[in-house]
């Protein structure tokens, strides 16, 4: 459930970045949900692999559906993820309105 309200915050967030720098909205949205549900599954994979090396009878009884301190953590890197691409995209974003002047000033002339 807490990983529902993430995606939906990390859709809006790149949305109105999106929506800031005039670009597509529901692309940047999904990029944020595929770079958010990417993250959990690297990490889950990851944890898995490490799980089954080091313990492997321990992934019988695991119930990976309960709130527990590895959800927390993979919760936390993936919202890391989520706004280190989002200042990525940002800071280029930023970098190309910079090389575009000429969008300004073809803007003058229009009516909002």
């Amino acid at each position: 459930m807490m990983g529902i309200f993430i995606l939906i915050a990390a859709y809006r967030y790149y949305a109105r970045l999106a929506e800031k720098f005039r670009k597509t909205k529901w692309h940047y949205g999904l990029l944020a949900i595929g770079v958010y549900l990417g993250t959990q599954l690297v990490f889950g994979f990851s944890y898995g692999i490490y799980k089954g090396i080091t313990d492997p009878e321990s992934l019988d009884d695991s119930n990976f559906m309960a709130f527990s301190g590895i959800n927390l953590v993979s919760w936390l890197l993936s919202i890391a993820a989520v706004c280190g691409v989002y200042m990525f995209l940002e800071s280029k974003f930023i970098k190309e309105n910079r090389q575009k002047p000429s969008l300004e000033i073809e803007e003058i002339g229009k009516e909002l």
